[in-house]
C-alpha cells in the first residue's frame, strides 16, 4: 500500500510541476520583467535557431555528416537576451502610454506604429546584429540587407500583423513579449533557414 500511494503522491506532484512553475514566471515577471523577459526571448530564440538546423538537417536526410552548428543557437541567444527581450518590453510600454485604450482606433493605431515602425527598425537590427556576430563586414551587411531585406520584411508583415493585432489589442501588458516570444519561436525558424 505504501507504495503505491507514493506513486500517487509522485504523480500529484507532477501535475503541479506546470502549475508552480508558471508561479515562479509570474513573479520573476512581477520582480525582473526585463530581465525575465530577455531570458525568455534568449531561450526561445535559440531553440528556433535549432529547430530551423534540424529542419535543414532533416531535409538534407542522406547526409550523415551534417552537425549542429552551436554558433548559430547562441547568435540568437545573444540576440534575444540583449535586443529582443528589453526592446519589445520597451516598446509594448510605449505604445501602451502613448496610444491609450481610450483613443479612438487605439487597435488600429498600435498595430500601424508596429508594424510600420517597429518592424522594420527591428528587422534591420536583426541583420546588423546576426552579421557582426558572424564576424560579417560592412560590405556583407550591404548584400544581405540588399537581398533579404525586403522579401523577409514582407513575410514579416504577412505572419506578425495578424500575431501583433491580437498581441497589442487582447494579451495583457506583461504577457506581449511572451505571446511574441512563442510565436518568434516560429519565425526565428523561418529566418535562421535565411541564412542556409
Amino acid at each position: 500500500m505504501a507504495p503505491a500511494a507514493s506513486k500517487l503522491r509522485a504523480e500529484v506532484g507532477l501535475g503541479a510541476l506546470p502549475r508552480r512553475a508558471l508561479a515562479q514566471y509570474l513573479r520573476l515577471l512581477r520582480l525582473y520583467p526585463v530581465l525575465t523577459k530577455a531570458a525568455t526571448s534568449g531561450i526561445l530564440s535559440a531553440l528556433g535557431n535549432f529547430l530551423a538546423q534540424m529542419i535543414e538537417k532533416k531535409r538534407k536526410k542522406g547526409n550523415g555528416s551534417q552537425k549542429l552548428d552551436v554558433s548559430g543557437p547562441l547568435r540568437y541567444a545573444i540576440y534575444g537576451f540583449f535586443f529582443t527581450g528589453p526592446l519589445s518590453h520597451y516598446f509594448y510600454l510605449f505604445l501602451e502610454r502613448w496610444v491609450p485604450p481610450e483613443v479612438p482606433l487605439a487597435g488600429v493605431l498600435r498595430l500601424l506604429l508596429d508594424r510600420v515602425l517597429f518592424a522594420p527598425a527591428f528587422l534591420l537590427l536583426f541583420f546588423v546584429i546576426m552579421n557582426f556576430l558572424e564576424g560579417r563586414d560592412a560590405a556583407a551587411l550591404a548584400a544581405r540587407v540588399r537581398s533579404r531585406f525586403w522579401p523577409t520584411l514582407q513575410m514579416n508583415w504577412r505572419v506578425w500583423t495578424p500575431v501583433q493585432f491580437i498581441n497589442v489589442n487582447y494579451v495583457p501588458l506583461q504577457f506581449r513579449v511572451l505571446f511574441a516570444n512563442v510565436v518568434a519561436l516560429f519565425w526565428y525558424t523561418y529566418l535562421a533557414s535565411l541564412g542556409k
